[in-house]
């Protein structure tokens, strides 16, 4: 199941990534990289950090080959028709659903607390466009004021997987349904603009774009 979830989350997470550097401008190299950031950036730095050798795209050589192939068949595309560039934030939201789901499973799999499997769950779902962002030069989304809610999707998806394993369902049905639960938080959070305010309420007013990656 594990496995199932991670190689849905490299495709969506890499047509994600190719999308995103389509709108950059970028050539077929930029595509491709942030294409492997989007995918791998997450997951490498949870098992980095829970010491998991080899890495988990290293284990599976077959997920650098599926995304380097997405990247080259849609990099070359003439034309991406403007519905399917509005539609950028699926594929956006499948990947943050199907890897934190996996991260959290991975983590819990290691012997960690749930708390601790959480934040991996997060980490994994997240961390790869936060590093995207930082390659394409800008500042991440994912702690810009107002955007959509994200992280908190994985946060609270993460939770419901642990609450439906402590009642012992199966793992065929807490995983689809945590991963469903997330993907549904975090469209339904893009669609209502549901976003959290800064701290300080006297920062920068509401910005235009509203399909970051929110915290």
């Amino acid at each position: 199941m594990i496995q199932s979830l991670e190689l849905l989350g490299v495709i969506s997470s890499a047509l994600f990534g190719v999308l995103l550097a389509r709108r950059k401008g970028l050539d077929f190299v930029g595509a491709a990289s942030i294409s492997l950031i989007s995918a791998f950036g997450g997951g490498t730095l949870r098992d980095v950090l829970l010491d998991r050798h080899p890495l988990f795209w290293i284990k599976n050589p077959s997920y650098p080959t599926i995304v380097l192939v997405v990247a080259l068949f849609t990099s070359q595309l003439r034309r991406i028709p403007a519905t399917l560039e509005r539609l950028l934030h699926i594929p956006d939201a499948l990947g943050l659903g199907l890897f934190s789901i996996a991260g959290t499973q991975i983590a819990l799999a290691e012997g960690v607390a749930p708390v601790v499997a959480v934040l991996f769950g997060v980490m994994t779902g997240s961390f790869g466009g936060v590093i995207g962002d930082i390659v394409c030069n800008e500042v991440p989304g994912l702690f810009r004021p107002f955007t959509p809610l994200y992280a908190t999707c994985a946060f609270v998806g993460a939770w419901l997987l642990i609450l439906l394993k402590t009642l012992e369902f199966p793992e065929s049905v807490a995983a689809p349904c945590s991963v469903a639960f997330v993907v549904l938080f975090r469209l339904a959070a893009l669609h209502f603009r549901i976003g959290l305010r800064p701290i300080d309420r006297t920062r920068p007013e509401r910005p235009q774009s509203t399909e970051g990656h929110g915290v």
